[in-house]
């Protein structure tokens, strides 16, 4: 009864400090750049935390580490693309969108930088773009509540719906109330919590077995090819195609817009370049701490997770191993994780609305106060959707983030890549890869067997390419593009 108090009162301190955040941010936002954007007002610190810890999510503590429990040193492959794709995402993207977003009419969604970039005065490409950012972060959105669920139906035994309930009321409130400041500074303090966290961990976990050639005989104990990364626990090879799959979650960075909303807000491009070297530090020790997790988790837990339960193995080794202090603190991070993506997913999904589709084409004349508000409200509409997804408790955190992964980097990597590098490029072959990419992920995601086992974006993301190049090339080239942004 004292463990579950004392891991509650951790709980209640958690979330007591993300609202105050959000309280205080509620009273520094005065128009809906500052509830969007910041006010273009990031330090390089907030702004490689945030990135990180939007972009890992509960995922990371949950999926990953499960994952890493049910196929060893597999799960290698996916942490391996995504270090990949972090990397190429800050060094190639980060500067050019925040200067390009900037110049092109101090873009502040991605749907307006594509509207300015390409001059579309149809608002066809704004359309489009909101149209997608909305489907796909509703999966996206819906794995965190399901992540939440997890958490509070297995730490506190809560109903798997009042579970979800709770958790998505406490990331509604922040968010609603102070914007894109609140969920930055709230992910710094969530980003530090599963850094710490992943760190200490595994390095209980695996010296409770008895260190790290325990942990590895214990793989091996349950099936060798737990150690081998090209063979699967069911004995067979481990096919090119599930490599590949793999390995390309790295390519879905390049779409993701709750990730590059980071590197438009920061204060000037010339701090990227500091926040990427902070930034790759997080998510290497990360990662390879989520790996540790799953791999100690084998042989440290007396009980066989199987399922969507293999999610559960970091929960399980904190309430196992730790005191009930350090147990609620760790398990806060779990939910730091889930809400430091949900948020701004909530948030980017709000402006889709608020920016994309009501200012333009509902209250051309609405005012600042106006458009906060109505941002305040589609918040709470996109997480009364994702709250209907996440009801079914069935649903795998890692499975829903694969579906929306896949959705964001096919539909927006691509242009986005193309758009900073190519001045070739023009709307038609934009809306034209926008859309191919994204249908090309829903229809793949419904084929099975054989090739359709490769991962959806990598189809996506190549018809993508070839829709924008080949549109371009047979379309009128843009005007006076060169005379805005440095090419």
């Amino acid at each position: 009864m004292q463990h579950d108090v004392t891991i509650l009162s951790t709980f209640l301190a958690y979330i007591v400090v993300m609202l105050s955040i959000g309280i205080y941010s509620y009273l520094g936002t005065k128009n809906l750049s500052d509830y969007l954007l910041g006010g273009r007002r990031l330090n390089c610190f907030t702004t490689a935390l945030s990135a990180g810890a939007s972009d890992m999510s509960g995922w990371l503590l949950l999926g990953l580490p499960g994952l890493a429990y049910a196929t060893g040193v597999q799960a290698s492959w996916l942490a391996l693309g995504l270090l990949i794709g972090t990397y190429i995402n800050w060094k190639f993207v980060a500067y050019r969108l925040r200067e390009f977003t900037a110049a092109l009419g101090d873009s502040i969604t991605l749907s307006e930088y594509f509207e300015n970039r390409f001059e579309d005065r149809s608002h066809i490409i704004r359309i489009v773009t909101a149209i997608f950012i909305l489907i796909f972060f509703l999966f996206y959105t819906s794995s965190g509540l399901v992540a939440g669920g997890k958490l509070f139906e297995s730490v506190f035994g809560l109903p798997y719906i009042w579970a979800v309930t709770v958790g998505a009321l406490a990331v509604i409130i922040y968010t609603f109330l102070g914007g894109f400041t609140a969920v930055c500074l709230t992910d710094c303090i969530q980003g530090l919590l599963m850094f710490l966290a992943l760190i200490a961990v595994p390095i209980v976990a695996i010296i409770h077995q008895g260190g790290w050639d325990a942990t590895f005989q214990a793989m091996k104990s349950v099936d060798p090819a737990m150690l081998n990364p090209f063979r699967t626990v069911e004995g067979e090879t481990f096919t090119f195609i599930s490599i590949v799959s793999l390995v390309a979650w790295g390519l879905g960075y390049f779409g993701q817009p709750h990730i590059l909303a980071r590197f438009m807000a920061i204060t000037s491009s010339d701090k990227i370049k500091r926040a990427r070297m902070i930034a790759m530090w997080w998510v290497f020790i990360g990662m390879f701490g989520a790996l540790l997790v799953g791999f100690s988790g084998i042989g440290g837990l007396e009980v066989v997770l199987k399922g969507p339960d293999t999610e559960k193995v970091f929960i399980k080794l904190i309430e196992l191993l730790l005191h009930p202090i350090p147990a609620g603190i760790c398990l806060a991070a779990i939910l730091a994780a889930i809400m430091s993506t949900a948020d701004s997913q909530l948030l980017v999904s709000s402006s889709a609305l608020t920016e994309d589709v009501y200012k333009p084409f509902i209250r051309k004349n609405a005012s600042q106060n106006e458009l906060v508000w109505v941002g305040r409200g589609t918040v709470i509409l996109i997480a009364a959707i994702a709250f209907i997804i996440a009801m079914d408790p069935e649903n795998k955190v890692l499975d829903l983030v694969a579906y929306a992964w896949a959705g964001f980097g096919a539909t927006f990597g691509p242009a986005i890549l193309l758009s900073l590098f190519w001045k070739r490029m023009t709307r038609m072959g934009a809306i034209a890869g926008i859309v191919s990419g994204g249908v090309m992920v829903v229809v793949w995601k419904q084929l099975q067997g054989g090739i359709f086992e490769l991962y959806e974006i990598v189809p996506g993301f190549m018809v993508s390419i070839i829709f924008i190049v080949t549109v371009s090339l047979i379309s009128k080239p843009p005007e006076n593009i060169e005379g805005k942004v440095n090419f």
